[in-house]
């Protein structure tokens, strides 16, 4: 009998078979980070859930994940040794909505799933879209702004209610940026992002410039509706996740107060009373 050549005991070595030898620990810190940033990018709970399930599905090691708004912990049992286990939590940062990070994540589980990467190119490849470029903050406002001004115009404006509507959803949305990156609470960034969106497009109906200057008003802070969590919050009480649901739609019916209540101070300010 020959001897097998070295490149091919090289080739039949398989990625199962280096993913099923990865340190419990190691493998813990993985789905906790694939979690947290599903979370953190604005999945609902039963998708982190599959996610998750996904990538431990052809492994040694059964996962228990428990989601809360606030934070997740994950519990995982070696399979061969169940004495063997490990569990760790994670503190949600905060929560937003990016639907980039939720589909490549998504697809990196899937390749795991289909043997296309193993689980430490999964882990690398994880860190890279972290710290993958975002959009140029001018280019994001701009946007916002013309987002906004397009819904003036649709709901029966002219070009001068979509003028206000732009810059005052810009003016907006910058405030509310800046606030937010000084530390300042999210509730009173949302307070002050509402009063000075409101107070610049309602410039417009207090002095009657445009063709329906209440469109401008109405249009201008949408950009601040929470629908990502308000639809997250149904999801999750429809699939049975009842106390992070509960916690969305408080989260999201908060924000809609706060909205309000910098709308009502900038209306009773400037004495617009016919909205």
């Amino acid at each position: 009998m020959g001897t097998i050549p070295p490149d091919r005991v090289c080739i039949q070595t398989s990625a199962t078979s280096i993913d099923k030898a990865i340190p419990i620990e190691q493998f813990t810190d993985m789905t906790l980070e694939v979690s947290t940033l599903l979370l953190e990018s604005g999945a609902h709970c039963e998708r982190i859930f599959r996610n998750v399930q996904r990538i431990a599905r052809d492994t040694d090691f059964d996962v228990e994940i428990f989601l809360s708004f606030t934070a997740i912990s994950i519990s995982v049992t070696d399979k061969k040794n169940p004495k063997s286990s490990l569990t760790k939590n994670k503190r949600i940062k905060h929560h937003s909505a990016h639907f980039g990070i939720l589909t490549d994540t998504s697809l990196l589980t899937w390749k795991v799933i289909e043997k296309e990467i193993s689980l430490s190119e999964l882990k690398h490849s994880l860190d890279k879209l972290k710290e993958s470029s975002k959009y140029p903050i001018w280019l994001v406002r701009l946007f916002i702004g013309i987002a906004c001004g397009c819904l003036c115009l649709l709901a029966g404006g002219n070009w001068i209610d979509g003028v206000f509507t732009l810059s005052a959803s810009i003016a907006g949305l910058t405030i509310r940026q800046e606030m937010i990156k000084r530390s300042f609470n999210l509730m009173i960034s949302i307070v002050c992002s509402a009063f000075i969106t409101t107070t610049i497009s309602g410039l417009n109906s207090l002095y009657g410039l445009g063709k329906c200057p209440e469109s401008s008003v109405a249009t201008a802070v949408l950009f601040l509706i929470p629908g990502v969590p308000l639809i997250n919050s149904i999801i999750d009480l429809l699939e049975g996740y009842i106390p992070t649901g509960i916690a969305r739609g408080a989260f999201g019916g908060f924000i809609l107060l706060c909205i309000a209540v910098g709308m009502f101070l900038s209306m009773t300010l400037i004495g617009i009373n016919n909205f």
